[in-house]
């Protein structure tokens, strides 16, 4: 049975999923758009609540007429598939490597950490007050489908995060590279990497609670919050014990 009524009550569910700006319970749901994104949920094993598909394209899920899955999206046209997932969420962030997100709003930057999280091998990613809806769909699309397979978790405070916490902070403390083996071999060898708010940077409360503070050497002020975090994984990872 195609869809082929605006008025289509799982429709308005999509519009409404399409449009949401933050999670608002732990058994909210989400959308993911895009046959690649949702082939990556698939990789990583996670079911639909349902799929849908533009009709005549032969994907699997329920057909609905192009124009109104269309219309339907956050994509708008070319739209061919998506799906709708149960959010979820890791009890608690573990390592060996997690990174934390303070206070980081921008939720295309969050879907970017998410994805260098994945290619550098990160355990998980914590986020922490003020930081955008990892599941929102800007973030999600961002993601590249990291978001299906990096653990997330939500994190109240530094003490909650695993391992040696190393605080980037903008001319602050040791260069990140300098930061030795030795100092990955405390506690575990586990290290969470805190990362602050594109405009702000981390609050000096996070700073003075984490066990190391480091700057990535560069030239100008600051980085953009995504790519401050994936240079600094990919520096960390680096100098991971052997």
């Amino acid at each position: 049975m195609t869809i082929t009524s605006q008025h289509n009550a799982k429709l308005k569910e999509i519009r409404k999923l399409s449009q949401r700006r933050r999670s608002r319970d732990r058994a909210a749901r989400f959308v993911a758009e895009g046959e690649d994104l949702l082939a990556a949920a698939d990789a990583a094993g996670w079911e639909p609540v349902e799929r849908y598909c533009a009709a005549g394209t032969g994907l699997p899920g329920v057909e609905v007429e192009p124009e109104l899955l269309a219309s339907a999206s956050g994509l708008g046209s070319g739209t061919r598939a998506l799906a709708i997932y149960e959010e979820r969420w890791a009890a608690a962030p573990v390592g060996p490597l997690c990174v934390y997100l303070h206070g980081v709003g921008d939720p295309g930057n969050v879907g970017a950490v998410l994805r260098s999280a994945q290619a550098f091998g990160a355990s998980s990613v914590a986020l922490g007050p003020g930081t955008a809806d990892p599941f929102g769909p800007k973030a999600v699309r961002a993601s590249m489908g990291a978001v299906f397979a990096v653990p997330l978790a939500r994190a109240d405070s530094v003490a909650a995060l695993p391992g040696t916490t190393v605080a980037l902070a903008a001319g602050r403390g040791r260069p990140l590279m300098e930061v030795s083996r030795s100092d990955r071999a405390q506690r575990g060898q586990e290290v969470t990497l805190l990362i602050g708010s594109e405009r702000e940077g981390l609050p000096e409360e996070a700073i003075a609670a984490a066990d190391q503070v480091a700057h990535i050497a560069i030239e100008t002020e600051s980085l953009n919050a995504a790519m401050a975090a994936t240079i600094a994984l990919y520096e960390i990872t680096r100098m991971a014990p052997a």
